[in-house]
């Protein structure tokens, strides 16, 4: 056994010892991502990707153009199978810790509005009183409308997409509650009732939360009800 690896044992029996308790990370990432209408971070590969456009792409199964009901309930098993890690049909708590902090650590509530890349910081505007801003904030992400959390960068109001999915809140989200959630959030971006979603018109539901003005009306969507209620 190597030296480093004969440390690490006494590394992790001393720290045990102590009660000393393991520190949280947090990975961070430079440029602000998409996130899809379950949560999934979709980050700009190129400074011109449309990160909608590339997620839209990967659940349009058969590339006819539209997402279809199905395709989206796909689309959110994928990613479910993705987030629950030990492969036991539920994330738990310490998968979603998982997600919040290594995953998408954009969606938290404290953390700085991102920009893409290629976009300029957007000039400050001038009004009839000052106010303080964090010198990186981006006053165009919608966050000084009231967005918070991944609403920032989706389609959907919803700050936290996969603890969203909990409606019975126990704190455990299931395979079975993630596709209710997937169902439901389908409806919620299917406005004109077509039962079936165009890329265009994702795209202008993105324009149009950003630029809503949500200081009067909290339009955060609630969890659906479990079955049978």
């Amino acid at each position: 056994m190597s030296r480093p690896a004969m440390l690490l044992p006494i590394i992790l029996f001393a720290a045990k010892a102590s009660g000393a308790t393991p520190p949280i990370v947090v990975t961070g990432h430079a440029w602000a991502p998409f996130i899809s209408p379950m949560g999934e971070p979709f980050r700009a590969r190129t400074a011109d990707e449309d990160t909608l456009a590339r997620w839209f792409g990967q659940a349009d199964l058969d590339h006819d153009g539209m997402l279809a009901p199905q395709e989206m309930q796909a689309d959110a098993d994928r990613f479910f199978a993705r987030l629950d890690t030990d492969h036991n049909g539920e994330i738990d708590p310490d998968e979603l810790a998982d997600y919040e902090w290594d995953i998408a650590p954009d969606i938290q509530i404290m953390s700085r509005t991102r920009r893409p890349p290629g976009q300029a910081k957007p000039k400050a505007q001038a009004s009839g009183r000052e106010r303080w801003l964090p010198e990186e904030e981006d006053t165009s992400s919608g966050y000084l409308h009231g967005l918070q959390g991944a609403a920032r960068y989706a389609i959907l109001n919803i700050p936290e997409p996969v603890a969203a999915a909990d409606a019975n809140f126990d704190r455990i989200i299931s395979l079975g509650e993630f596709r209710i959630a997937a169902s439901a959030r389908f409806q919620l971006l299917d406005t004109n009732g077509a039962g079936k979603l165009a890329l265009e018109q994702l795209q202008n539901l993105r324009t149009a939360l950003a630029s809503a003005d949500h200081k009067s009306v909290d339009t955060r969507i609630g969890n659906p009800l479990p079955p049978g209620h």
